[in-house]
């Protein structure tokens, strides 16, 4: 089986190392495009509309192949958590998040580049917190330093211990990319996984 070419549009060491569990050979390449939220737009919406947004540019300068774009936000109650990046806006976000559900959207598009042809989703996942005191979240802070991760954790390492429970489909929907509905995606696009020998 002659496989195309599979274009990761992002430059995440998280969204790479988790392709890498699908053993498929791929490319990655970033993406140019915004990442605004639109007025009153939707989480659900919004995460679909940057997944498929960044698979868009990346196509403009790869016309074949299949593209992945993935876009992820976190919510609690009716804030959207963006990524921090600094230690105040990490520990404002915990803060908050102590004792409380937090829903992760994250958009799933496969493009393919030659057709146009695109499937798009949104993978949601909760994660309920523990009640943290400061002494927790500055402690945590200083271990991982989570300042590029949505929500300010990283579930995948010691972030797991800020939870009491986890609900959703697709745990690696946390991490940025939900391999189980990639794997879904790339099956109507004629990629069966896992691979056999002789592919």
């Amino acid at each position: 089986m002659d496989l195309p070419d599979i274009i990761l549009a992002s430059t995440s060491p998280f969204r790479r190392q988790l392709l890498e569990r699908l053993e498929l050979p791929f490319k990655t390449r970033s993406p140019d495009s915004e990442e605004e939220r639109i007025k009153g737009e939707p989480p659900s919406d919004m995460v679909q509309r940057l997944a498929l947004a960044k698979a868009t540019a990346v196509a403009e300068s790869h016309t074949h192949g299949l593209i992945i774009g993935s876009d992820q936000c976190a919510v609690l109650g009716s804030s959207i958590l963006g990524k921090p990046g600094d230690e105040e806006q990490a520990f404002d976000q915990l803060r908050a998040s102590s004792g409380q559900t937090v829903v992760f959207h994250t958009g799933l598009c496969l493009l393919d580049a030659q057709t146009g042809h695109y499937q798009l989703d949104d993978v949601p996942y909760q994660v309920r917190f523990r009640q943290l005191n400061d002494q927790q979240i500055h402690h945590y802070l200083k271990r991982e330093q989570p300042f590029n991760c949505a929500g300010s954790f990283k579930s995948e390492a010691l972030g797991i211990t800020l939870f009491e429970a986890m609900e959703g489909e697709d745990p690696t929907a946390l991490i940025g990319l939900p391999l189980i509905r990639l794997t879904s995606m790339l099956a109507k696009a004629g990629i069966v996984l896992p691979l056999s020998p002789d592919d």
